[in-house]
């Protein structure tokens, strides 16, 4: 009985699951990008050194935690994903 009571106590107090997809997923349900998209968008989102030495800034994306990666399987999180668009739609 007691254990049923702290598995009802910690039900209770768990945060809200956000919402993860795959790159397949995603650009199902966002078709504006496709797969190539995203996969470069994930690629170039930390910053980078380029053959002369050179800092190539990233895209952002990793800074608002947007990519999962567990093992080789990359998620995104779509919630920050739509949030990193509007900051990039509106600073542009």
């Amino acid at each position: 009985m007691e254990a049923q009571a702290q598995q009802s106590a910690a039900t209770t107090h768990l945060q809200p699951r956000c919402r993860v997809a795959t790159v397949e997923q995603t650009a199902a349900i966002y078709p504006v990008f496709s797969q190539a998209a995203l996969r470069d968008l994930i690629f170039k989102a930390h910053d980078r050194v380029n053959s002369r030495g050179d800092r190539i800034p990233g895209n952002g994306l990793a800074e608002a935690g947007a990519i999962i990666r567990i093992g080789r399987k990359v998620l995104i999180d779509l919630d920050a994903f739509e949030t990193w668009i509007s900051s990039r739609a509106s600073s542009h």
